[in-house]
């Protein structure tokens, strides 16, 4: 498919998994419409990283994906929806559940409903591994079942099954897309490998959850691609296809894998605060690519360690926007 000249929105447009698209879309030469959560201090988030060039392109609009004619607003007259838009902290679920589950299951009713009227040609929903819980075999695939660990995990089934809902109801051409835990530059201390580095590189100690779990890891250049692929691709209408990199690396190896790249051993201390209720934490994380491979010719291209440098080296160079060791929720 050529973008060139493609009207698209990007709901979420200032997340770190939407600014690299935005940016990516734009380099394609298509005319990106960019949803951002409005705020008073007229914050574009993640968007503020990219190039003014590029920037200079966009067409911004502030809104809420609660409100109807907001994301009626955004939705009119585009060929293609990517939908990123969600509440994603797990933690901030545990205190705003209700919040959480307006946002991302209302929201994406919204993004629907607007799709169906105007007649988009093609919506790209998105999913999360953490709609699978801790895997009952792997690696998963999208056959697995779904368990709600988390009132956020819980909110994303929501958002999944309107979408299903959509196509098997108003055959509005939506495809969900499963990324699994996706990181590099720009990712907020919200997520593990940010919360990792920026403690290795300002302090002699790390403060972490539990070392237990296990995550697959795809870098965002792979991820965005990924949503470009199956934007393009035919015959995936209906379809859920995970974004993973078939592998997995528990937290604890995680640690000192960064720890040696960086080149510093500091000591990992406990943080209670950080341990989530038992029963909801994910132990165990591995994607089935198989699929993906298969529908919409996607696998990663970017080892973990060349990620993890990028991912460094551009911490390293933004130091001045974390707040290392602070807890994040």
């Amino acid at each position: 498919m050529i973008w060139n000249g493609k009207k698209v929105l990007v709901t979420g447009a200032g997340g770190f998994i939407a600014s690299h698209l935005v940016e990516r879309l734009a380099s394609e030469g298509a005319q990106v419409r960019a949803f951002v959560r409005y705020n008073s201090r007229n914050d574009v988030g993640m968007l503020k990283q990219i190039s003014s060039d590029v920037f200079s392109q966009l067409e911004v609009m502030h809104g809420d994906l609660r409100d109807v004619e907001a994301v009626r607003n955004a939705v009119k007259g585009v060929d293609t929806v990517f939908h990123l838009g969600a509440l994603i902290a797990i933690p901030y679920s545990y205190v705003n559940p209700r919040e959480v589950f307006d946002v991302n299951v209302m929201g994406t009713m919204n993004v629907m409903m607007a799709a169906r009227d105007f007649g988009v040609r093609r919506v790209v929903h998105t999913s999360t591994s953490e709609v699978y819980g801790t895997a009952q075999y792997v690696p998963i695939d999208e056959a697995h079942p779904l368990q709600g660990q988390s009132p956020y995990s819980a909110s994303k089934i929501g958002a999944d099954k309107i979408a299903e809902s959509f196509y098997r109801s108003f055959e509005v051409p939506v495809v969900t897309l499963r990324p699994f835990n996706t990181y590099g530059p720009r990712q907020s201390t919200r997520a593990v490998i940010p919360t990792i580095i920026t403690q290795v590189l300002t302090s002699d100690e790390v403060k972490l959850g539990s070392l237990d779990p296990s995550r697959d890891f795809t870098f965002v250049v792979d991820t965005a691609n990924g949503f470009l692929r199956v934007a393009e691709a035919e015959h995936v209408s209906g379809e859920e296809i995970n974004l993973g990199n078939d592998n997995t690396i528990r937290i604890g190896d995680l640690v000192e894998k960064i720890c040696g790249i960086i080149g510093k051993n500091p000591k990992i201390v406990l943080d209670a605060q950080r341990i989530r209720p038992g029963k909801s934490e994910v132990m165990r994380l591995w994607a089935s690519n198989e699929k993906a491979k298969r529908m919409i010719g996607w696998e990663p291209r970017i080892s973990l360690d060349e990620g993890l440098r990028a991912t460094i080296e551009w911490i390293s160079a933004h130091i001045d926007l974390y707040r290392p060791g602070q807890y994040t929720v």
